[in-house]
């Protein structure tokens, strides 16, 4: 992916996931360095599969970035490939790897518009899409979806449409060499092999997350912790947890959360999702893969209409690089792991009507039991490179 793409987002600062999934579209690995993307690829996987059911063929590969089918923010575009091994009627995994994509349109450039109200203004928004069908690429299609634009003069569609079609067809001959890579362990191994160690490395994930919370549970004598904290317009984000000590079944509760808001900040779901899975991760204490064994003790609630669980037409692009990091500095200060962050990954857009640019900077992260707090480094759910000033003069 990052050998063949252009965008500065994917070549410079590696703003990219490449994740294997299960045939039940459960993650078996992801690539651990964007947090924000750990929990919600799978969301996205599952969603696709339940929207094709038998309508998937070798050769088809989809595309969405919405928030309903567990996208993340709209210039994040997911590219999930159905893997067929020896003339299977039915997939026998996934391949997905999300993308931060320079500008798929909106009202500002970047797609990443500080006062958007609504999706619409910030971008190309795509539920499905079948970007090729049984091996040939929809480029007309594409090519739609990306220059359509919304309501208003100002909501125009894709300012770097080169770009755009480049760095998909770099995602889509990532996922066929992913494809090809997973097919030459089946034929080494055998399919039976390969999934059964796929379904061990998931139940290890899933004993390892037990163990951590029923630990926490015995040790502290508490099977009940909470937290509540507030964004900056005073809106709550509360969340109640609770922990069957005997076999590390939790409950996270987020009920009493604010109302989703006229702006940005809210957060999809599988945003959510992300912040917890990568909590769970770091109070494990050792290595375990990242899949989705570690969310199989954990049950959540998220009412509906919160600012964790907008409606479709919400505006959600500081949901994903604000409200995720607060979602992060609750889990943590509920179970007194370490301080909060700056809580924000401190974003930077400018651009015109030929170009955007984006930027994440650092911030200070938080101290801990056993440690100092830091500055001036990426935290929790952004973790991509700065780029080099080099590289924005000559790009």
């Amino acid at each position: 992916c990052v050998c063949v793409c252009v965008c500065v987002y994917l070549q410079e600062r590696l703003d990219f996931s490449c994740a294997v999934f299960g045939e039940d579209g459960g993650l078996v690995a992801n690539a651990p360095h964007i947090p924000v993307h750990l929990g919600a690829m799978q969301e996205t996987v599952q969603m696709q599969m339940r929207i094709y059911g038998d309508d998937l063929h070798p050769g088809d590969a989809l595309l969405c970035n919405h928030p309903s089918a567990g996208g993340s923010h709209l210039p994040d575009l997911t590219i999930i490939t159905p893997v067929f091994h020896s003339g299977s009627a039915k997939p026998t995994f996934f391949l997905a790897n999300r993308g931060h994509h320079a500008d798929i349109g909106g009202i500002t450039p970047g797609s990443m518009p500080p006062h958007s109200k609504f999706l619409e203004e910030e971008g190309m928004a795509v539920k499905t899409f079948k970007i090729t069908e049984r091996g040939v690429f929809q480029e007309e299609g594409t090519i739609e979806l990306l220059t359509r634009g919304g309501d208003g003069e100002d909501n125009v569609g894709t300012r770097r449409l080169t770009d755009n079609m480049s760095d998909l067809e770099a995602q889509l001959a990532a996922n066929q060499k992913g494809t090809e890579l997973l097919n030459g362990l089946i034929e080494e191994y055998s399919l039976d092999v390969v999934q059964a160690y796929m379904k061990h490395i998931q139940a290890n994930a899933e004993v390892a997350v037990r163990r951590m919370l029923t630990a926490i549970a015995t040790e502290q004598h508490v099977m009940e912790l909470s937290a509540v904290d507030h964004m900056d317009d005073g809106t709550p984000l509360k969340l109640r947890i609770a922990i069957n000590k005997d076999t590390g079944d939790s409950l996270f509760d987020f009920t009493g959360t604010g109302p989703q808001v006229y702006g940005n900040c809210n957060a999809p779901r599988a945003v959510v999702l992300s912040a917890i899975i990568y909590c769970l991760r770091c109070m494990v204490g050792y290595d375990v893969p990242l899949n989705q064994g570690c969310l199989a003790p954990i049950r959540v609630v998220i009412p509906k209409g919160t600012i964790l669980s907008a409606d479709d037409e919400a505006a959600v692009v500081g949901g994903n690089v604000l409200t995720s990091q607060r979602i992060v500095d609750v889990i943590f200060r509920a179970f007194q792991t370490c301080a909060a962050s700056q809580g924000c990954m401190n974003n930077v857009t400018f651009g015109d009507e030929t170009y955007g640019y984006y930027e994440t900077v650092a911030g200070g992260a938080g101290a801990g039991p056993t440690w100092h707090g830091s500055h001036g480094v990426h935290t929790h759910m952004t973790n991509t490179r700065i780029t080099d000033p080099e590289i924005v003069e000559r790009r």
